[in-house]
């Protein structure tokens, strides 16, 4: 059975720490949480890449690598992230577990230092970030960047986010773009890590054996060269309530075989931090988020109009957006359709299997995320970027409640805000 603490290390930094041992790997992440914003989105994305590259104690990736390798091979990755309106940047710290020791000897306080140390004592040249190291990360960012449009899935889902909120900053990419990347020299860069140490909120998670008071002390050893005052910044989310009078529409042609239609509901303000969120939750399951769901089931499994179709729900943010591939000429009717399902969902037309079948899916995610530290973490993360503390059991617990008219009531706040298809370019 694991025990989940939370506790503040020093002024704005918290460490949560989950006592268990059912891993024979502890997981440890330090994550810097930033306001996402057009202009810093891009260097923040690129501070851990270059964080990475080495340290002033280690100051290449050789001299990094055995200083892992000592610790039976751990790893280290950088990370960049969005939760809501709030982009996290840092890393994610994978090492044997200190009961599973072949000499007993303790790899909790080596791993933590290291981290913190590729984290706050960084390998520098002339008092700044090393000219060599950053420009081969932003090299990488850059090509990061403009390999989204690769995935014409996932390209399509940002570019509705991009339309949907593109007066909010949601609709910053948690890479940021291009040109900010690009313009990014060692001197700016060093200016806004130093601004990121004095100003972003620290969440550190941890989840292994080790004593959490144990955990709290090596930390705080560890981040004792973190700038330490009150201006640490807390995450917010703007919401807005309701759709435009009419909905975005927005075509792009590219040379493509599959069309995309990916649409943005907004959900009348109802978000994570409201009593009836578990509705909408399990509304957004029923409409389109697993396999029982009336999207996959009637629009693409019963009627062909669509190769794939899922809704998924941006929980601080109040959208729910719609993802779907289709024929070209499919557009209108696949349109139409998925309205169509969203509007039974709003009548409450659910089979008893359709509802419970989609609870019990949403369920056993919820439970076993707990079985898996990297899933756990970033839970958690999203937990803190929202000021919650629900546990993943004690959300699954009031989804157990959730009755048919209350997921119809949910479904009901769904207005369509924003359209987005991805077209081929002789259609």
């Amino acid at each position: 059975m694991s025990q989940v603490s939370r506790r503040e290390l020093f002024p704005g930094v918290w460490l949560r720490a989950v006592h268990t041992d059912k891993f024979k790997s502890s997981y440890l992440s330090v994550t810097l949480l930033a306001p996402l914003d057009r202009e810093t989105a891009g260097p923040n994305a690129l501070i851990p890449s270059v964080l990475r590259r080495g340290s002033a104690v280690h100051p290449d990736m050789e001299s990094l690598s055995a200083a892992l390798d000592e610790l039976y091979g751990g790893a280290i990755e950088p990370v960049v992230r969005k939760k809501g309106e709030t982009q996290c940047v840092g890393f994610v710290a994978s090492f044997l577990d200190d009961a599973y020791a072949l000499k007993g000897e303790k790899i909790l306080e080596p791993a933590a230092g290291l981290l913190c140390e590729l984290l706050l004592k960084p390998c520098t040249q002339n008092g700044v970030f090393s000219a060599d190291y950053t420009a081969g990360e932003k090299a990488n960012l850059i090509d990061r960047i403009r390999a989204q449009i690769n995935d014409k899935r996932t390209y399509a889902a940002q570019r509705l986010t991009q339309e949907m909120c593109r007066y909010e900053a949601f609709g910053v990419d948690k890479l940021g773009d291009e040109e900010s990347v690009a313009a990014v020299t060692p001197q700016s860069l060093w200016k806004r890590y130093q601004e990121l140490l004095r100003t972003a909120q620290v969440e550190i998670y941890f989840c292994g054996s080790a004593d959490p008071d144990r955990v709290a002390q090596a930390l705080r050893q560890a981040l004792a060269p973190l700038p330490v005052n009150g201006d640490r910044i807390d995450p917010e989310c703007a919401v807005r309530v309701s759709a435009g009078p009419e909905p975005i529409v927005t075509e792009e042609a590219m040379d493509v075989s599959q069309g995309k239609l990916a649409m943005g509901f907004r959900t009348g303000g109802l978000t994570c931090w409201e009593e009836d969120f578990p509705a909408l939750y399990l509304a957004t399951a029923v409409f389109g988020g697993t396999t029982l769901s009336k999207l996959f089931m009637n629009v693409r499994e019963k009627l062909s109009l669509c190769y794939y179709a899922s809704a998924t729900l941006e929980k601080m943010k109040g959208l729910v957006l719609v993802s779907s591939g289709i024929e070209f000429d499919k557009y209108q009717t696949a349109k139409d359709e998925i309205l169509a399902q969203l509007e039974a969902v709003k009548r409450g037309e659910m089979e008893p299997w359709e509802l419970e079948g989609s609870r019990r899916t949403l369920i056993g995610a919820l439970r076993s995320t707990l079985d898996d530290q990297g899933r756990q973490e970033d839970y958690w993360l999203g937990q803190a970027a929202a000021g919650l503390e629900e546990s993943p059991e004690e959300f699954a617990a009031r989804l157990e409640g959730v009755t048919r008219e209350q997921v119809a009531a949910a479904a009901q706040k769904l207005e369509l805000d924003t359209v987005y298809f991805l077209k081929g370019k002789e259609v």
